[in-house]
């Protein structure tokens, strides 16, 4: 009896450890990307409405007509950091054109750790010192919903002048790309 047991706990670990691999591996079948993963995709931009760190409302709508880079970020998320300089100078160049990065933070305790990381953490983007020039709101379990559930951070979604989410980023963004595909929807 105990050894039919133990082979059948073994067995059920076996298939919940199959069934697992098979989930991220079909997760993450068709994505490619320097130094990330990345989905092409051709979906409407979700109706999703953010408080800034003022309290006011941003929804995503309101940035139609722009190219907009929607980065799902947290304090503590050291790739997230790492990718910030990154950010800073893409907005720095693109934002004369029509372009925009929308820094969503997911940090549990929301503004109040937020706010201050903003208004003083300061990075070496293109050997200036320089803090975050891109508006940043909040986001919560309910609005990473509505982007199809997020699987860590960094998570970025590139969005058309016309409302459509055309390329999903897993991990860190490769700066190179983001500039051909921000030039490429220009």
């Amino acid at each position: 009896m105990r050894k039919s047991t133990t082979a059948l706990l073994l067995l059920l670990a076996l298939v919940a450890l199959a069934a697992s691999i098979y989930s991220w591996r079909s997760l993450f079948r068709n994505w490619r990307g320097a130094g990330s993963a990345s989905a092409s995709m051709d979906v409407n931009e979700p109706d999703v409405t953010f408080k800034d760190l003022q309290g006011q409302s941003v929804t995503l709508a309101s940035l139609k007509g722009k190219v907009v880079l929607v980065n799902f970020w947290a304090t503590w998320c050291d790739p997230c950091k790492a990718e910030i300089p990154d950010l800073i100078e893409l907005q720095e160049k693109y934002a004369g054109r029509g372009f925009t990065v929308l820094g969503v933070a997911m940090d549990d305790e929301g503004k109040k750790v937020v706010e201050p990381f903003v208004q003083t953490t300061e990075f070496d983007a293109g050997g200036h010192s320089m803090k975050m020039n891109y508006p940043i709101v909040l986001g919560d379990d309910d609005i990473a919903t509505k982007f199809g559930g997020l699987f860590g951070y960094p998570i970025s979604f590139l969005i058309s002048r016309d409302g459509k989410v055309v390329k999903k980023y897993l991990g860190s963004l490769s700066e190179e790309e983001m500039e051909k595909e921000i030039e490429r929807l220009q």
